[in-house]
C-alpha cells in the first residue's frame, strides 16, 4: 500500500475529505521534531497538530510555530 492508499483509505475511515489531509505538512513536521528532538515526539506533535488544527488553528502557521520550537529545542 502506498502512502496515498493509506491515507485514503484512513480518510475513508474516520469520515474525512482526503483533500484536506496535508501529508507534506505533517511529514515535514514529523521530521523536523525527530531530527530536532526527539524520535517519539514526531508523532506526538503530529497529534497535537491535528487538536490543534481540529480546534480552529490554520495548519500551516501551527505546524510552522511546532517547528520553530522544535528547532529552538536543538540549540
Amino acid at each position: 500500500m502506498t502512502l496515498n492508499e493509506w491515507t485514503a483509505a484512513a480518510c475513508a475511515e474516520l469520515g474525512l475529505d482526503p483533500a484536506d489531509a496535508n501529508t507534506k505538512l505533517v511529514l515535514d513536521l514529523a521530521r523536523d521534531v525527530a531530527h530536532n528532538v526527539l524520535r517519539p515526539g514526531a508523532p506526538v506533535s503530529a497529534y497535537l497538530l491535528g487538536l490543534a488544527v481540529g480546534r480552529g488553528a490554520d495548519p500551516a502557521d501551527a505546524a510552522a510555530r511546532l517547528t520553530a520550537l522544535a528547532e529552538r529545542a536543538r540549540a
